[in-house]
């Protein structure tokens, strides 16, 4: 039986756009490994300017790399978008220690969570209660916390596969664990690192007081995961010890930061917005090269890679180098709101905020009918072994863009490894290997180059011109 000649000829055509496909992607992996610049660009960002803490000074000197790096690399154009983030300061190393009853003495790894209020110029010293979680503080009487330091206990579950499952079934308690102690009269918190190994490294991370008056806000700490273990051990041979901790962090006025983007202007549809980021502030204790310095420099390298494939877009791509995603998401809800000003159509958007391990594939915020399309896609990325394609979340920065048609995507790399370094001094530019991160970047910029060829199912009336 001979098939109609258009039926062979459409055949033809697709198996043409197949090996095209199939070629683009291979250039843009290979570009990325033996003349990638994200690795380099990383190495500044965390080892000549460091730690970026909205409203810092290392912040705002971020910024100004990130600008230069991408006006060098030729773009249509390059932007600095205002945006007032909260100033938050760590202030001198904390101290801490348990008091036994019998007046021994045993320091602690602790850091102050970030958006905490100071201790007493003398420190807090009282009776610890340890707790697995809010609800049962909640539970108890109120008169036995009074004055008291409630050491919040849960740890991540290690039987989890997905460690960002970990991750949330027990960051409640560091959010808002001192908002709801402060409400019952709780002298300070200390509350167990978001880790899932057992080692010396306090972990910070935002925490919140809601409304709560300044008068009930207590000091609120992280400890490390093996003196969580210690103290808990002890309490349960000494359970009259005290617990002394010290802090002077320090909160200001909020300071006018910016995002950086920078963008290629499509050829075809101009008017249609695909979009690809990173948060560019991080955390104090470390240099933020997995979170986020990796998804910074991987965003940047997709315009790169996509300018030295030879790919002229046919649709408009921005890297959004976004500021305040650890404490506040100011730079997302910015962007958004600006976008949602202006009318423009955004029909993508990628973030990288998982790390710099080996990418496995991504994980999409989008209709049935998209997911689908996207699904067709997936063998093009099996021979570089990313063979996760999810639905499910997207990313932080680029959830104030949510619309009915776009479609949000989040890189997933292998996270095993990644509570190890989050939030904490060990996160730092020895720990990403650089084929790992050049992985990444070449994963991200073809599914941009997928999305930008084919569009989405909003887009999907629109011819594809070769």
């Amino acid at each position: 039986m001979r098939l109609p000649a258009f039926i062979f000829a459409l055949m033809l055509t697709l198996a043409s756009w197949a090996q095209a496909d199939s070629e683009a992607v291979k250039n843009l992996f290979e570009n990325s490994l033996e003349d990638g610049m994200s690795y380099h660009w990383l190495d500044h960002l965390s080892n000549d300017i460091g730690g970026r803490l909205s409203g810092s000074e290392n912040a705002e000197k971020a910024v100004l790399y990130v600008k230069d790096e991408l006006e060098k690399l030729g773009l249509d154009e390059v932007r600095l978008q205002s945006v007032m983030v909260p100033k938050w300061e760590r202030g001198s190393a904390e101290k801490g220690e348990i008091r036994g009853a019998d007046g021994s003495k045993r320091p602690l790894n602790i850091c102050a969570l970030g958006g905490s209020v100071a201790t007493p110029e003398t420190g807090v010293s009282a009776h610890v209660i340890e707790v697995k979680g809010i609800e049962q503080m909640k539970a108890m009487d109120p008169e036995a916390i009074k004055g008291k330091i409630i050491f919040f206990n849960r740890p991540m579950e290690k039987k989890l596969i997905h460690t960002f499952e970990a991750y949330g079934g027990c960051v409640d308690q560091r959010y808002s664990g001192a908002m709801e102690a402060g409400k019952l009269g709780a002298a300070g918190v200390i509350v167990r690192s978001m880790n899932l190994r057992l080692d010396d490294f306090p972990h910070t991370g935002s925490m919140t007081y809601g409304d709560l008056p300044a008068e009930q806000r207590i000091p609120s700490a992280a400890i490390s995961t093996n003196d969580a273990e210690f103290l808990s051990n002890r309490l349960k041979t000494d359970p009259g010890l005290e617990l002394f901790f010290w802090q002077n962090c320090r909160q200001f006025e909020d300071v006018e930061s910016f995002n950086v983007i920078g963008e290629i202007t499509g050829a075809e549809f101009p008017n249609q917005y695909m979009l690809v980021g990173g948060h560019l502030d991080s955390w104090d204790l470390g240099d933020g090269s997995h979170d986020d310095g990796a998804g910074v420099v991987q965003s940047m390298e997709v315009l790169r890679l996509l300018k030295k494939s030879g790919i002229r877009p046919k649709r408009s791509i921005r890297v959004v180098l976004f500021m305040n995603e650890e404490n506040g998401l100011r730079g997302g809800k910015k962007y958004a709101e600006e976008a949602l000003s202006k009318g423009e159509n955004h029909i993508f958007a990628l973030e990288s905020d998982s790390g710099g391990f080996t990418p496995r594939g991504f994980s999409f915020d989008c209709s049935d009918e998209d997911y689908a399309r996207i699904l067709q896609w997936k063998p093009l990325f099996e021979p570089y072994l990313i063979h996760y394609f999810e639905k499910g979340g997207s990313g932080a920065d680029i959830g104030p863009l949510k619309s009915e048609g776009i479609v949000l995507a989040g890189l997933r790399p292998d996270s095993q490894r990644y509570f190890d370094h989050h939030h904490a001094s060990n996160d730092t530019f020895d720990a990403v290997n650089r084929r790992e991160l050049e992985l990444g970047a070449a994963t991200m910029a073809s599914l941009v180059y997928l999305i930008d060829r084919y569009g989405t199912s909003a887009t999907a009336n629109q011819p594809i011109k070769d």
